[in-house]
């Protein structure tokens, strides 16, 4: 009896998925290597939509050990695959950065710490943009990008 070939989860390889190629390459721009861990936080953060504390990530994904989400985390910042958000509680945030993924900015709740993603209108980004040009001019200072975090509380802590 022949055997049955099993097919892929994946019809492409993930390292070889367009987020996942950008990745190696701004790791291996500061002498990284892209492991099996780092690919697996990458998929986390891709998949989860909001920007997940460390215990969120390691809830995700329990095969990785905690050391090893905080240090590959923080390489993953480094080359720029990360952004960390400071929140108001007791852990940081992490999600993809944004020309990764998509331009938008971050609800805070100053009581629970939760992040929350939101996408201003477009009026409200060009308004953003004149305003941090005119910022910018007066201050001698070149902006690279921007972002709007508006602190408060969330529906549930309100």
């Amino acid at each position: 009896m022949a055997s049955l070939a099993v097919p892929p989860l994946h019809e492409t390889p993930l390292h070889e998925t367009p987020l996942h190629e950008t990745v190696a390459r701004r790791l291996q721009a500061v002498g990284q290597r892209y492991t099996r861990n780092r690919q697996d936080l990458v998929e986390v953060l891709d998949g989860a939509g909001q920007p997940l504390s460390i215990p969120e990530v390691l809830a995700a994904q329990p095969d990785v050990p905690q050391s090893s989400a905080y240090r590959n985390l923080a390489v993953l910042e480094q080359a720029g695959v990360v952004h960390r958000i400071a929140s108001m509680g007791d852990f940081g945030r992490y999600e993809l950065a944004e020309d990764l993924t998509e331009h938008h900015h971050h609800l805070i709740c100053s009581a629970c710490g939760n992040v929350e993603d939101f996408t201003a209108p477009a009026s409200v980004e060009r308004t953003l943009r004149r305003v941090a040009g005119e910022v910018t001019r007066d201050a001698g200072f070149t902006a690279e990008s921007h972002r709007l975090d508006l602190v408060g509380r969330c529906k549930a802590c309100a």
